[in-house]
């Protein structure tokens, strides 16, 4: 097995500046883990090696994701002794990844939403933080990076300057949550450009909100973060019958795919209360 060691440090070595360290430490491990349980040199390694690897994976109950993860590293340091004249076929080539589980977005119901307002109206600016990530379906990242300068107010607009894939798009606010908005800018004694501001004059951080939201989930008894307020959002829309191409502007989607969920979600609910009156 020395000279399989041995490419497997000439493969890093090659990849250091593609690699993160991170992405070095799980690939290494999930090497080792695949040649210690083949007990072969890389250039003996077989497509029939790989598959009882992968069965052995299944029988240990690893997530999908696990899985793959470990699967892409067998298959670039194949590619790469390939690639590098050292063997003669890929064993790995054609070996795919499985296909992931789609989840379904953990979102709040109405009586959830309703107490996550309560229990958030002692802090104007929580409140606020609370109504703006529900009303605009924003990513808890881009509703930081707002300012005061990108609220049109006229158009009850919010302008997203960089989105995912640093792309562009306005999303819509409530009456309601414009004059929380207001309501709460007016308690502001700072100059910052920013609506949610820390004492450095920035806008506030991810981890802090996320450490927010974990205070009232304790205090609320069940679990909720910005994003579920996200997804609430979407999922009350498509309640409501909004059409989907529309959701997905307003969320930024890329693919209407991944707007079709809250569809689903939708339809779930309303068979849910019609099999409450029945």
């Amino acid at each position: 097995m020395k000279k399989t060691m041995e490419l497997i440090e000439h493969y890093f070595k090659d990849h250091k500046t593609w690699f993160s360290e991170n992405t070095v430490k799980v690939y290494r491990i999930s090497l080792k883990h695949f040649f210690d349980f083949v007990g072969k040199p890389y250039d003996e390694v077989k497509k029939a090696d790989i598959r009882k690897w992968l069965e052995y994976l299944n029988k240990k109950g690893l997530s999908i994701g696990t899985k793959n993860l470990r699967l892409i590293s067998v298959r670039l340091f194949f590619r790469y002794a390939f690639e590098e004249g050292l063997i003669d076929r890929d064993p790995s080539a054609n070996i795919k990844t499985a296909r992931k589980e789609k989840t379904i977005p953990r979102c709040l119901n109405r009586r959830q939403l309703i107490e996550l307002f309560e229990v958030t109206k002692d802090s104007v600016r929580d409140r606020t933080l609370v109504e703006m990530l529900y009303a605009t379906g924003t990513r808890i990242s881009e509703l930081l990076e707002i300012k005061i300068s990108d609220i049109k107010w006229d158009g009850k607009l919010a302008w997203i300057r960089k989105g995912k894939g640093n792309k562009e798009r306005f999303v819509l606010f409530t009456t309601e949550c414009g004059a929380r908005l207001r309501e709460y800018l007016k308690t502001r004694t700072d100059a910052s450009p920013y609506i949610f501001t820390n004492r450095r004059g920035g806008h506030l951080s991810e981890a802090w909100v996320q450490a927010i939201f974990r205070r009232y989930s304790e205090k609320l008894g069940f679990k909720v973060t910005p994003h579920m307020l996200r997804h609430s959002m979407a999922s009350h829309l498509a309640e409501k019958d909004m059409p989907i191409a529309y959701i997905q502007e307003l969320l930024g989607h890329k693919n209407v795919n991944t707007t079709r969920i809250y569809a689903q979600l939708s339809s779930e609910k309303r068979k849910e209360q019609y099999d409450s009156y029945q």
